[in-house]
């Protein structure tokens, strides 16, 4: 049968089943995931090699942040500077980046059955960091720290009790304080007049920030109901993302040539529960208007299966977008990954507003996005996908990559996340509360693909 034919026949199923002709409209637009593509002669693409690798020196964390904001850490817990890794995004001049940290040093320890969240260093502030990449070296050149409209630190805390995990010391011994004023930072962008473009896990929300680190506005899903911030929060993103996975909120950003940004779910929203978010590979890709300050079009995007990503991996709620980025006016790099590995597929944006607005952003229809699946009537409206790298497939790349950068027509410079050097559990610290490092560093490794990218 003719792909013709084939959506033809699929319209028919679909118009029988109800579905609404302004969907039909964006499923035959952005056709279905292609899974693995293969080449005519039965080659999968996707090949890449390591050609170098920088690591971060060690920086003690108290002098870094005090440095920024005078007497913010108390005391660091023996932490260096780590979790740079969030994003990646080219600096302007060759083998320079910047990159942002996220909420800092956290953990968790299981007390009495439940997991507690952990922040040995409550008082650490997200920062901007600019890097420059010179032979085995991650040099730091300058440093941003996150304020408020007060000139007072962000933190990193938790920001809502009735939607965030609880804060607790190092030892999960003694609970901490909510802040309202609170960031997760995962992804950045600088816009052309030099002020930056931030993404948050916990709102989730798109904070925008001056040129010297001041946050100018904060938007956040309507419903939220954020309250006791130090600068302006405006409700301007789709409801349907209050169902954000804990701590899977935004990841990826990109800022396509035209000006709009694209921000990526990290997770799958858990609608209508956790259960389905957790077994979903449905997430979603918002397009916003700095202009027009407003999301103007939504993307469904389908992960790849678990096993695909991660050999060896079946649990599917392990599966995460962390990066984006722009190669051409409508076109995106889409990292997805796990703790483990990653890969990255190429896609097209497609004109219109996609499924924004649409059923799917209603938390009551029923079957929920996040319950279809290839079989679902006229197929699923998701992003046409073709593969460009399986780092898993490339020796030297190392895990939890949540950083990409398009530094040539056929290299990428990757950045790892190192947790700030640390593990979950009781014994994270030692007797004297200092950490007992992971031993992973900060990495930037430059890729080479076999073919060079086009927008």
């Amino acid at each position: 049968m003719s792909s013709l034919a084939h959506t033809q026949r699929a319209v028919r199923r679909s118009l029988a089943a109800g579905v609404p002709l302004a969907l039909l409209a964006t499923v035959t637009v952005a056709g279905t995931a292609t899974g693995v593509p293969t080449a005519a002669d039965g080659r999968v693409p996707g090949g890449a090699r390591v050609v170098a690798t920088a690591t971060l020196g060690d920086i003690p964390l108290g002098s870094f942040s005090n440095r920024l904001l005078p007497g913010s850490v108390a005391d660091d817990r023996g932490i260096d500077l780590g979790g740079i890794g969030s994003d990646l995004y080219p600096a302007g001049r060759k083998g320079e980046f910047w990159t942002v940290t996220d909420r800092g040093p956290n953990g968790q320890i299981k007390v009495a059955g439940a997991k507690r969240r952990t922040f040995p260093v409550p008082g650490f502030d997200p920062a901007i960091v600019r890097i420059r990449v010179s032979g085995p070296r991650v040099q730091v050149l300058q440093a941003i720290p996150l304020t408020t409209r007060s000139g007072k630190p962000v933190t990193g805390l938790p920001n809502q009790a009735s939607r965030d995990e609880a804060p607790y010391t190092y030892d999960a011994k003694i609970p901490l304080g909510y802040d309202p004023n609170g960031v997760d930072t995962e992804g950045i962008v600088r816009a052309a007049d030099g002020t930056f473009w931030l993404v948050d896990e916990y709102g989730p929300s798109l904070v925008h920030v001056s040129a010297r680190g001041r946050v100018l506005t904060r938007y956040v899903p309507k419903g939220l109901g954020l309250k006791g911030a130090d600068y302006p929060v405006v409700e301007s993103l789709p409801g349907i993302l209050l169902k954000r996975k804990t701590n899977r909120g935004f990841e990826g950003l990109a800022h396509l040539p035209g000006g709009d940004l694209v921000l990526a779910v990290q997770s799958p929203l858990s609608v209508p529960d956790a259960g389905v978010g957790n077994a979903s590979r449905n997430t979603r890709l918002l397009r916003f208007s700095p202009k027009q300050r407003a999301v103007t079009a939504e993307y469904a995007y389908r992960f790849d299966p678990v096993e695909v990503v991660d050999p060896g991996q079946h649990d599917t709620s392990e599966l995460k977008i962390s990066s984006l980025v722009a190669v051409g006016r409508d076109t995106l790099l889409v990292q997805e990954r796990t703790d483990k590995t990653s890969r990255v597929h190429r896609v097209r944006l497609p004109h219109g507003p996609g499924i924004l607005g649409s059923a799917w952003d209603d938390p009551a229809t029923s079957p929920s996005y996040e319950q279809l699946d290839d079989s679902a009537p006229a197929g699923t409206p998701f992003l046409r996908k073709t593969l460009v790298a399986d780092f898993g497939k490339v020796p030297g790349v190392p895990g939890k990559i949540e950083g990409i950068a398009l530094t040539g027509p056929d290299t990428l410079a990757l950045i790892n996340d190192n947790d700030f050097g640390m593990t979950d559990g009781p014994d994270a610290f030692d007797a004297h509360g200092r950490l007992v490092d992971s031993g992973i560093k900060t990495t930037v490794t430059s890729v080479r693909l076999t073919r060079a990218l086009r927008g």
